[in-house]
């Protein structure tokens, strides 16, 4: 399976297309994540004639550098322009897209603004706003000496630990952004058109409940499936079931 490297408005963005099925979707891997790190599971498992498959490392995000990823209070919204430019190149529409943690915020920035675009949308371990466990959370994993090594050593390899730092001091732009309201992308649920299914794992160590059942109240014609033992990464941790769930509802 050959990545791509392609430039859109001097980005770099690397992709990997495979499969040939009438169904289009695109992956969106979460915060420092990239297309095998995130998605293996899913690129090995989902049906190649059913779907054709598009995974994206996000601007700044394993081989889509340099440049080196700016975190700002806009990032969310500027990938999910460049994600749009993508598309356009690649004439890769209409498209379900599958966005994880950080991926899924800037998938439902997307959704909101380019509708047109967008068959079905599934958002798993993200959020729309900042609220006080947020923000302990991300300080307890500002500093990368507390990371466990599973997660650690994959981005030390991409980033190197100087780099990694910097970047992980994104905490900073989340307490911006709760000073300011805590507002990431609510602005923008009521605007999103497509059928959207929402999954949350019940010990995601990141996200209450509440987080996925607001995102469901405020996004019409929306589903939730719950994985009772899932944490953060469910996609991973149980794979084969995440892959027939997303499969029954983008085939549905």
């Amino acid at each position: 399976m050959m990545e791509t490297i392609i430039y859109i408005k001097s980005q770099r963005i690397n992709y990997l297309k495979i499969g040939n099925g009438a169904n289009k979707i695109l992956l969106l891997p979460g915060s420092f994540g990239t297309i095998w790190k995130d998605f293996k599971p899913q690129i090995e498992g989902l049906d190649k004639n059913k779907f054709t498959i598009l995974v994206v490392d996000p601007p700044g995000q394993g081989y889509s550098r340099p440049p080196e990823r700016v975190i700002t209070p806009k990032m969310f919204e500027q990938n999910a322009d460049i994600l749009y430019e993508l598309i356009k190149v690649l004439a890769f529409e209409p498209f379900s897209l599958l966005g994880w943690c950080n991926g899924g915020i800037s998938s439902m920035i997307f959704a909101a603004k380019y509708p047109e675009s967008i068959s079905k949308l599934i958002i798993w371990g993200s959020h729309s706003y900042i609220d006080t466990k947020q923000l302990i959370t991300y300080e307890k994993i500002r500093d990368i000496r507390n990371w466990p090594q599973k997660a650690l050593l994959p981005q030390l390899e991409i980033f190197g630990e100087k780099l990694l730092q910097d970047l992980q001091n994104k905490c900073d732009v989340m307490l911006e952004i709760s000073k300011n309201g805590g507002d990431i992308c609510c602005s923008s649920l009521k605007k999103i058109q497509s059928p959207t299914l929402i999954l949350h794992g019940c010990n995601d160590a990141f996200l209450d409940k509440e987080q996925a059942e607001y995102l469901v109240e405020n996004i019409k014609n929306t589903k939730l499936y719950v994985f009772p033992e899932g944490k953060h990464q469910l996609h991973l941790q149980f794979s084969e079931e995440f892959n027939a769930v997303i499969t029954n509802f983008l085939l549905n």
